[in-house]
């Protein structure tokens, strides 16, 4: 997000809360109950937007986090893609003798 996004989110809410202040004391809530209404709104609204922020965090599913997990995953296919095919086999020998060691090690949780 940029700066300018940042300041224009920031401005939007703080019209937004004057508007709906506006729009109540049409209706013909006074100005407290108003004020007091609109104050509960806007702690609704940022209350909301937190708990989205905090399950995105918890979940990995931020814009940084997805970013760097999409490059680790294209530097990891583009290292299988610069394997020779024997180079190729000798990984999925390696990794195989590894499994195999892994259940011998563990006989509670059988490989699928």
């Amino acid at each position: 997000m940029r700066r300018i996004d940042a300041i224009l989110i920031g401005l939007g809410v703080f019209l937004g809360g004057g508007l709906v202040y506006g729009l109540l004391q049409l209706v013909g809530i006074d100005a407290t109950n108003a004020g007091i209404w609109t104050q509960a709104a806007l702690v609704v609204g940022l209350m909301g937007w937190l708990l989205t922020y905090l399950v995105r965090a918890l979940t990995q599913k931020m814009t940084y986090s997805q970013q760097l997990q999409d490059y680790k995953d294209a530097v990891l296919q583009k290292q299988l893609e610069a394997l020779s095919p024997e180079e190729l086999a000798a990984l999925e020998a390696r990794l195989e003798a590894e499994a195999a060691e892994t259940d011998r090690s563990n006989p509670t949780h059988p490989s699928p």
